[in-house]
């Protein structure tokens, strides 16, 4: 009985869940609704404020941060009330977490609420709401389609650069001479950086005037060598350099598949008769087609997110025939200090992103589940 006394007067040193009273789980639970009550009364006080739907409100929304680490330091206090010795180990964790939601949830709440605003920072009258005027505006505009139109031939030149890749990697995976030179040497693209990469072949090798592709083009009887001017070309030029970027990321994956392929296999075929393109059709593809199929996924989502190269070099020129989905949403905001109309971009690029990759990564796995 002693025991149960002091447990319930210093609950920080609960031994056993089963010492625990129903007094301090009570506690524990009234501490964390009481004050998630509290958080959710001052947003949405201040919410209706900023809004203007009601006159009386905060300055600004610090009170709320002060009411949500209220919210936090009780959640905590409250795991050790209710689980004892259990929510002890939790508070190890429980700071990052809570860190992880500040600098997640509250930025894309913040977004969000940007995004129905009229918010252009050259203007002198500040945010505005603006309801669904943006979203109406994003339908109507044909540079934004455009470049999601570019990003299905971005995507699509994926299969280019993975056919390209797996020959290297056979290729390095062979018994050839100077095959570690070639390794080593095949990754210095993947080691430089995408802007390093555009000034040095899209604004140097590749200029009009004087870079030496040019000139060679000029020599071979290309009178206006320009890469950059033709719509179709800039495009093609664009994949060029974002493909000689990334496939040596796509090399080493494939490298890694080949080399852990069963040794005794590739034997048998052989000694079976078996040519190199039997043996390439009926084993090797196969068998490396979930790896494949991942390095494919993350070359994806390493294109979705294409930008540094558009905007150095063309700037999503000539007409927006260069333009990605993410270089089109940076010059909303970078030239036009759109910020209202760029964030509202932002998430729908990304829900457009995360249903897209949700039916790819389902897809790739049925098909893996089948081919297994």
């Amino acid at each position: 009985m002693a025991n149960i006394d002091n447990i319930e007067r210093d609950p920080l040193y609960v031994v056993s869940p089963s010492s625990i009273s129903r007094k301090s789980r009570l506690t524990g639970h009234i501490l964390v609704r009481s004050t998630f009550v509290l958080m959710a009364v001052i947003a949405i006080i201040q919410g209706l404020y900023t809004f203007e739907k009601i006159n009386f409100g905060f300055s600004n929304w610090r009170p709320l941060l002060y009411s949500y680490i209220l919210w936090a330091v009780a959640i905590g206090y409250s795991r050790v009330l209710i689980y004892g010795e259990k929510g002890k180990r939790t508070l190890f964790v429980f700071p990052a977490v809570m860190f992880i939601i500040s600098i997640v949830v509250f930025p894309l709440l913040f977004g969000l609420y940007i995004s129905f605003t009229d918010w252009n920072l050259s203007s002198l009258d500040g945010k505005k709401f603006n309801g669904l005027e943006n979203f109406y505006q994003m339908l109507s505009d044909p540079y934004y389609w455009n470049a999601m139109k570019n990003m299905v031939f971005y995507i699509l030149a994926i299969l280019v650069e993975f056919a390209i890749a797996f020959l290297l990697a056979i290729l390095l995976n062979s018994q050839i001479r100077g095959r570690k030179f070639f390794r080593v040497a095949f990754l210095i693209p993947l080691m430089l950086s995408p802007v390093a990469v555009s000034w040095m072949i899209g604004k140097s090798m590749l200029e009009q005037r004087f870079g030496p592709v040019a000139s060679l083009g000029r020599s071979l009887g290309w009178e206006t060598p320009t890469f950059f001017s033709n719509p179709e070309i800039a495009r093609l030029t664009m994949m060029c350099m974002d493909a000689w970027t990334f496939i040596p990321l796509m090399i080493v994956m494939l490298l890694a598949g080949l080399q852990a392929l069963p040794k005794e296999v590739l034997e048998a075929a052989k000694v079976d008769g078996a040519n190199k393109w039997t043996m390439f059709k009926n084993i090797i593809f196969p068998i490396m087609l979930p790896v494949s199929l991942t390095t494919i996924v993350i070359r994806i989502i390493f294109k979705l997110k294409l930008a540094d190269i558009i905007m150095i070099v063309t700037a999503g020129g000539p007409g927006g025939a260069t333009d990605s989905v993410t270089s089109f949403i940076v010059r909303e905001y970078r030239d036009r200090s759109n910020v209202g109309y760029g964030t509202l971009l932002s998430f729908v690029y990304l829900i457009i992103i995360v249903i897209f990759m949700t039916i790819l990564i389902r897809f790739v796995s049925k098909w893996l589940q089948r081919e297994a």
